[in-house]
């Protein structure tokens, strides 16, 4: 049950995180906006590495982990922020291994077809396809999901099942808010498609995290020994509650348009959106700082 009391404003992570053993933060509109780090963000989970704790970066990226490392050094995230990470495309390997030789479209940026790097699938046009993979929109930049909606029609009447490798709806890019896979996912849905959805806020990325977890401890670690950190009131709190983790909202994220933080109501007003969306956060601020 959600509680209905208002998150506890805080203004550093270092008021809350030390008694956690480990954090687990989302990454995109928290440690950067995919164009520059959040200085603050990054300092802020530095010094909690430098006070005995464990960072695992948790990303609904529809790719391997060691590309979106490859993209947070190019960005100028500093390792020293982090000691692991792990990404809904890892996620969505593990399931497509599960289906060795199968044929699939690939529905997204030819960037992200690494993704099937080193699996048994094959490649195809959508006539031949067993199976859609939602990677996102092929032009994030220019076009929208409702683009889309003559595509997802001829999938849905062929009765091709998805799986979606990024749940999210839209994805904060400088000041912009572009759509994301998961807003295909929807649509398909609403069209009678039946969808897979991995990444936050469903189960297996987090029994996932929990495991890296363990192993970069040495030891079992609880989900009540973990803080999650995020900025997506759907995704990040949402997946939190459902692992049994406690989550610390970021609020200049990308719900940022829906509330002015930092004015008088700030605390009904994140509740509100807290629990139109069935989630609760132990307390939030407004950019991840120590």
């Amino acid at each position: 049950m959600i509680s209905t009391a208002s998150p506890r404003r805080i203004s550093g992570l270092s008021e809350i995180a030390l008694p956690f053993r480990a954090i687990l933060s989302d990454v995109w509109g928290v440690v950067h906006n995919g164009l520059e780090p959040f200085h603050d963000a990054v300092e802020a989970l530095t010094n909690y590495r430098q006070s005995g704790g464990i960072v695992l970066l948790i990303s609904n990226a529809p790719r391997p982990d060691w590309s979106v490392e490859e993209q947070l050094d190019a960005i100028g995230v500093d390792r020293a922020c982090y000691d692991g990470l792990i990404t809904s495309g890892d996620v969505a390997r593990a399931k497509l291994s599960e289906r060795p030789g199968t044929w699939l479209y690939h529905l997204g940026p030819d960037r992200d077809l690494l993704i099937y790097q080193g699996l048994n699938v094959e490649l195809c046009d959508l006539d031949s396809a067993e199976i859609v993979s939602c990677i996102g929109l092929v032009d994030d930049e220019s076009e929208t999901a409702g683009d889309y909606d003559p595509l997802l029609a001829e999938m849905a009447r062929r009765h091709l099942g998805m799986i979606c490798a990024n749940p999210d709806l839209v994805v904060e890019r400088g000041d912009r808010l572009l759509p994301c896979a998961g807003a295909l996912a929807a649509r398909y849905q609403t069209l009678g498609g039946e969808v897979t959805i991995i990444g936050k806020p469903h189960p297996p990325i987090y029994e996932q995290a929990l495991a890296a977890i363990g192993e970069l401890a040495g030891e079992q670690i609880s989900a009540d020994q973990v803080l999650a950190v995020g900025d997506g009131a759907g995704t990040d709190i949402t997946g939190a509650n459902r692992a049994g983790i406690t989550a610390l909202f970021i609020a200049s994220g990308i719900h940022a348009g829906e509330y002015e933080v930092g004015v008088a109501g700030e605390f009904d007003a994140v509740a509100r959106l807290l629990r139109s969306h069935a989630a609760e956060a132990s307390s939030f601020m407004s950019r991840l700082s120590w």
